[in-house]
């Protein structure tokens, strides 16, 4: 029962949420869009297939044709992806901007809904899917945290038994590099050569494509914002530090210099690519490594934003999995964390000034572990 409330709630506030929205043309009038974050999947798609991928990263162009789909007084809402997305989002560029954007939300839940599936095929799963409260938050922002979710959760639902597929499925978070830091720690220490050669061959083929239709430029200019954008976004937090989960973001809320930050992220990171290194080399069952390698990536990397969190509902899947007849209360918790996570951390921000991503996803990772090590040992024995 509270499940169904929480959909309905949900669904309620995203609408009038999205309602707001217009006001202003397709603002809110206080230079927030129609969509959010989908004007620029929408504006970036439109220009490299008419011919202005230049435009993508030029600022002020950008900006300026934004508003003229959306309206004036618009927000800075900058581009930060690399160029193989626009190849990617082509297909939003031949539908305007309202309809491109329910087909967005709609095409990438259901791909987030079927990859799920490939680990659970049960009724329970369509509840999940649309329950998951990153799923909500990615919504109300325009976000791509379902495709996400379903491009690594999928690539690791398949791996044992369609390993092809699988890589293709990772090579596309070439969109979206922070969250395949560790895929090839991973792939290495299993054996996972196949899946590996595809995320590969995938990766190549998606920059080929990037400078073949778009002229190798475009990769200089995009290498010139990321520098730009990681200082501002990233180091010092304009505007985003409250959505930021990552252990490199609390350590900055801190107070504590981005050198030295930088210093403790690349301490967790190693320590927990290690761990992933070991657990994937040894006969651990595979949903046990699936959920340390995703938990492991929300500690690793330094840029982890609260849709970025979808991908948390395999992690409860595979939990489930691994105790098919009752999950035992230290896997509820690290399910309940993990996808509790994304709701609370930007409250809990705002509020306290504060970040509590790590808080939440380091106790999961644990959890995870402790579970994985005599899972591992009677396999050994």
């Amino acid at each position: 029962m509270f499940v169904i409330c929480w959909i309905a709630v949900a669904s309620a506030v995203y609408v009038f949420d999205l309602l707001r929205q217009t006001r202003d043309g397709l603002t809110n009038g206080a230079g927030r869009p129609f969509g959010d974050d989908f004007i620029n999947y929408w504006s970036a798609a439109s220009l490299a297939w008419h011919g202005r991928a230049a435009e993508i990263y030029n600022w002020s162009a950008f900006h300026a044709f934004e508003e003229r789909v959306v309206g004036a007084g618009l927000d800075f809402y900058h581009y930060s992806y690399p160029p193989v997305l626009p190849v990617l989002t082509a297909p939003l560029a031949v539908l305007g901007y309202v309809p491109a954007l329910f087909l967005w939300l709609l095409a990438g839940w259901l791909c987030f809904f079927l990859a799920l599936r490939t680990v659970r095929p049960d009724r329970g799963v369509l509840l999940l899917a649309l329950a998951t409260p990153a799923v909500f938050i990615s919504l109300v922002g325009g976000q791509n945290g379902t495709w996400t979710a379903a491009f690594l959760g999928g690539g690791l639902a398949l791996l044992e038994h369609k390993p092809v597929i699988a890589g293709i499925l990772l090579g596309l978070l070439i969109q979206k590099p922070q969250l395949g830091l560790l895929l090839p720690v991973a792939l290495l220490a299993g054996g996972h050569f196949r899946a590996l050669s595809a995320a590969v061959i995938t990766t190549a083929a998606l920059v080929l494509a990037s400078v073949l239709l778009f002229g190798s430029e475009i990769w200089t200019a995009y290498f010139h914002n990321a520098a730009i954008l990681r200082e501002a976004v990233l180091e010092n937090g304009v505007g985003v530090w409250h959505r930021m989960v990552s252990v490199f973001v609390a350590v900055r809320r801190l107070g504590v210099g981005v050198a030295a930050a930088y210093g403790v992220q690349a301490v967790i990171a190693l320590a927990v690519a290690a761990t992933v290194a070991v657990m994937w080399y040894r006969d651990v069952p595979a949903p046990v490594k699936n959920a340390l390698l995703v938990v492991g990536t929300f500690l690793a990397t330094p840029y982890l934003q609260d849709y970025d969190l979808v991908v948390g509902a395999f992690v409860a899947l595979w939990l489930a999995e691994l105790f098919p007849a009752r999950m035992p209360k230290p896997a509820l918790v690290a399910a309940g964390l993990i996808l509790a996570a994304p709701l609370a951390a930007s409250p809990l921000a705002n509020l306290t000034g504060y970040e509590f991503g790590p808080l939440l996803i380091a106790p999961a990772f644990v959890i995870v572990l402790r579970a994985a090590v005599p899972k591992a040992a009677a396999l050994a024995a």
